[in-house]
């Protein structure tokens, strides 16, 4: 459920808002960032694939030692329909793509998609800006603590913090500097506290997130 990173193996790293198959959005951004591969790291919320143009690339992007993500809640939609074979659900939430591909591809897609079961739900950042938790959907505690047992589900798909937040309620999260999410699309960026949404609807026509910590 948890992984540690330390920053300081890295010159400068950027959390990612839901990428959903913007594959060459992403590549724009980098160009413009002028990220190197050697020195530098790119970590995701999650939701790689579905809904956009390119999952599969952006799945591959799990292979490149500069980029690391949690387990967002369509890559969990996805391993749920490869292991029980019941894929509507995954399907009418964007992942038809997967039946579109060629043989090749197909096989790749398979391959990529199980790999993502070892995705970590959250990660624990320590770098320049501090102790730094990523997840995708919500940290569903009042304080953060290493390797705390919190529910799965929570962690993938749970609205309900930022919405309190939206409407002008809610506190920030105890036991780390910031917390960074995504899940939820939004027009821009939204920080209330130590709580940083960043899913800015890059798939519905918005943009792409990424936020330089460090």
């Amino acid at each position: 459920m948890y992984q540690r990173i330390e920053g300081n193996n890295w010159r400068h790293i950027w959390i990612m808002g839901d990428l959903h198959g913007c594959y060459q959005q992403l590549l724009t951004q980098l160009r413009t960032l002028r990220l190197d591969p050697c020195q530098d790291l790119l970590l995701c919320v999650g939701d790689l694939i579905d809904r956009g143009p390119d999952s599969l690339p952006c799945l591959q992007l799990l292979q490149k030692s500069w980029f690391q993500s949690v387990r967002g809640n369509h890559e969990q939609m996805a391993l749920d329909a490869l292991s029980t074979g019941e894929m509507s659900t995954w399907f009418v939430n964007g992942g038809a793509w997967y039946t579109h591909l060629s043989g090749e591809e197909h096989k790749l897609a398979g391959q990529a998609l199980k790999s993502c079961a070892q995705l970590p739900l959250i990660l624990e950042l320590h770098c320049s800006s501090g102790v730094n938790i990523i997840a995708h959907a919500d940290y569903p505690a009042v304080q953060y603590e290493w390797l705390q047992p919190v529910d799965q589900d929570a962690l993938l798909w749970n609205r309900g913090r930022i919405n309190r937040l939206l409407s002008g309620k809610g506190d920030a999260i105890r036991g780390a500097d910031h917390f960074w999410f995504g899940h939820t699309p939004l027009k821009r960026r939204f920080d209330s506290e130590n709580l940083h949404y960043i899913d800015t609807g890059a798939v519905f026509g918005g943009h792409l997130t990424l936020v330089k910590v460090q």
